[in-house]
């Protein structure tokens, strides 16, 4: 072991980032100033080539004319020139050097002077000609410097960019980055181990929200790491989406590293406190679910005040509470506050929930009101308000409650995992399910017993009106026999979630080229599906084989053996020598993907949002699945992904063809259009051979 340190030393490696007894990463050390005079002290490091920073610099301030110097005569001497400091005084003569007690100094190089040029940093006296303290810059000094890596590997939304650049230890440079943004719940996202999954941290995009992405259309963005996370501590960087586990693409980042350290170049300016509805100020703010939500707070004898606020519906709630496990953002076993207006009564409420499960409340278990299951309402409902859009409620729940059951104690002081959510209320005004994104999925935590914790960023007011959105017509495929199957975007808030209500992971099947159709087929008849949906399991998001089962989810090859049990397979499932399942219909890689970025927001119909994607294909043969409706067939089947869940739709299985009329018969243009495009493909997948 000492060995190998040895020789990481020795070549450069690892221990070339000098740290001081805190692990804080400062660049090269240069050295320590040595006094002379007027209690000079302080640490250099070289934070890159025309850098140097100064921790802990001392200095009593006695000097009449005293300044930070450099210059590349073999001692100080008055052959050098000023490092103006503060920062700011650049441009302009700057101040005489003032007392400094361990204050953190950084000092810039003019343009185009290295720190190759200079011999030594000094603190120099002009009137007097006086060195009252130095250090030099050690001979072949190797300053740390920026690394530039590879480009994002493209693998699913049109992910693509220049060669990302690491500036310093927390900030990436991203040039020419594309991205479609229609994965539904995708971020930056940082992590250990060879390749992305799902044990990994949001990364804030170039705004510092944690938004889910945007698209891209080649633009110049930087992003820093959160916290105290660098580099030199994780693997990789990724466009992640976290609702499906998908890797969109990723680089990954080298262990020899020598770049420079991150100083605070990038300061977070909080708002002021903002006032509750009764007009107190809160000194507590904390912004949640990415700045939708605020909650304000404080410990008022023996109860805890809260306000929380958010823009959302009449027809929706917000939460706040006490997660079920310390450390982490756990929803089971939560003990929240359900806030919500009840437009029909014009009356605000905050009920007292605890969540023994995630699924809907049935009296015993799940989301439940606590008057529900047994327990009381604690909290007390001190005031509401909505306005412009964004309802706030404050309310009071005791420290403690003789229900150790349901409510979770708040501690006075230390930290607090919590958990928030905003979504729908049924027509009980109980809190019903919400989306994966409109809830914490990370460790947050508050200090209860704080005070002046004001980490609000700006006013909800300021956010923009969520617009309503027409969904698209729902497709329908009737008295056809051939079925070209293919990959596409899922049409955003247009499309595949408002035909089917689930919220889709970013792509699903289009059939003849229309976006998830419902398809008629009449039993004992024979169907065609050209399966062009990708074949190469060692790359899953371009990886959907088709096939056809009576479950509306899909995703037959990740369930479990008890769940596989209650599925009915019917075309697209083999078995080996073993009994082991496995997808017969996959075929090369077709997609529709988006020229530039995602236009369905902007696009009244499919039709129109087809005109803004294009088809590509690779290189290959597409899967041919012949299948016979068997007599016995249920009236609804789904075809569906065998590896991914929420991809196809619904097949309506019919007795015989007089069950449609004559007039829905006729196939659609499109339809035609996209029959003539797939047998003009096989005639020339047979020619070639």
């Amino acid at each position: 072991m000492l060995s190998a340190l040895i020789v990481a030393a020795v070549f450069g490696l690892g221990e070339c980032r000098m740290r001081d007894h805190g692990g804080m990463y400062y660049g090269r050390l240069i050295g320590s100033l040595q006094e002379y005079a007027h209690g000079i002290k302080g640490t250099a490091y070289a934070v890159d080539e025309s850098t140097i920073f100064v921790k802990g610099f001392a200095y009593d301030g006695m000097g009449p004319d005293a300044y930070f110097w450099v210059g590349s005569t073999p001692r100080p001497s008055p052959e050098g020139y000023i490092l103006p400091y503060p920062e700011e005084y650049y441009d302009k003569d700057p101040p005489v050097l003032r007392a400094y007690n361990k204050t953190d100094v950084i000092l810039k190089l003019p343009p185009g002077r290295k720190l190759r040029d200079i011999k030594w940093l000094s603190v120099w006296c002009r009137r007097f000609t006086v060195n009252f303290g130095e250090v030099f810059i050690p001979p072949n000094l190797e300053p740390p410097r920026m690394r530039v890596l590879p480009e994002f590997r493209r693998l699913a939304h049109g992910l693509r960019s220049g060669n990302i650049t690491i500036l310093d230890a927390k900030t990436f440079y991203i040039p020419n980055l594309h991205y479609d943004g229609a994965g539904p719940d995708a971020y930056f996202w940082v992590g250990n181990g060879s390749e992305p999954g799902p044990y990994g941290i949001k990364v804030p995009n170039e705004i510092r929200s944690l938004e889910p992405l945007r698209g891209y259309l080649g633009e110049d963005i930087e992003i820093q790491l959160p916290g105290n996370l660098t580099v030199y501590d994780i693997d990789w960087l990724a466009v992640w989406c976290v609702q499906y586990q998908h890797n969109f693409g990723h680089v990954n980042i080298p262990k020899d590293l020598d770049v420079p350290p991150a100083l605070g170049q990038t300061k977070i300016t909080t708002s002021s406190p903002i006032p509750e509805p009764g007009g107190e100020i809160f000194s507590n703010c904390r912004d949640l679910l990415d700045e939708r939500m605020q909650v304000q707070w404080r410990i008022d004898g023996d109860f805890l005040q809260v306000t929380v606020s958010a823009k959302i519906r009449e027809d929706q709630y917000m939460s706040f509470g006490i997660s079920g496990e310390d450390g982490r953002s756990s929803m089971v076993g939560g003990d929240i506050v359900v806030a919500f207006y009840n437009k029909e009564k014009g009356t605000f409420h905050a009920v007292d929930y605890y969540m023994s499960a995630t699924s809907q409340c049935d009296g015993q278990n799940g989301v439940c009101p606590d008057e529900r299951i047994g327990g009381r309402n604690d909290v007390q409902l001190v005031n509401g308000e909505r306005r412009n859009g964004v309802t706030t409620v404050t309310y009071r729940r005791p420290l403690h409650t003789n229900e150790p059951i349901n409510d979770r104690p708040v501690a006075r002081s230390g930290d607090t995992s919590i958990i928030a959510a905003i979504g729908p209320l049924n027509s009980n005004y109980e809190a019903y399910a919400h989306a994966p994104n409109d809830k914490t999925n990370e460790d947050v935590r508050i200090d209860f017993g704080s005070k002046n914790d004001g980490q609000c960023l700006g006013s909800l007011y300021n956010l923009p009106d969520e617009e309503e959105l027409q969904p698209w017509k729902p497709e329908v495929i009737k008295s056809e026999t051939m079925f070209s199957v293919r990959i596409g975007p899922s049409g955003g808030k247009r499309g595949y979630s408002a035909i089917t209500g689930i919220t889709p992971w970013g792509i699903c099947y289009y059939i003849n080229d229309l976006i998830i159709p419902e398809i008629y087929v009449v039993r004992g008849k024979t169907y065609t599906f050209i399966v062009e949906a990708g074949n190469d399991p060692t790359n899953r998001a371009k990886y959907h084989p088709f096939y056809i089962t009576d479950n509306m989810d899909g995703g037959f090859g990740q369930d479990t053996e008890a769940q596989q049990r209650k599925q009915r397979l019917f075309a697209g499932v083999g078995y080996d020598a073993e009994g082991f399942p496995y997808p017969t219909a996959a075929g090369r890689y077709c997609e529709w993907e988006h020229s530039t970025i995602d236009k369905s927001e902007e696009s009244e119909t499919f039709e129109e949002y087809r005109e803004t994607l294009r088809l590509k294909c690779q290189p290959g043969e597409p899967s041919v699945l012949n299948w016979t409706v068997p007599k016995e067939s249920p009236d609804i089947l789904y075809y569906q992904c065998y590896i991914h869940k929420h991809l196809g739709w619904k097949i309506h299985v019919l007795d015989t063809e007089d069950s449609l009329s004559s007039a829905e018969r006729g196939p659609s243009l499109a339809t035609c259009l996209s029959i003539i495009s797939l047998i003009t493909t096989i005639f020339f997948t047979i020619s070639s051979r």
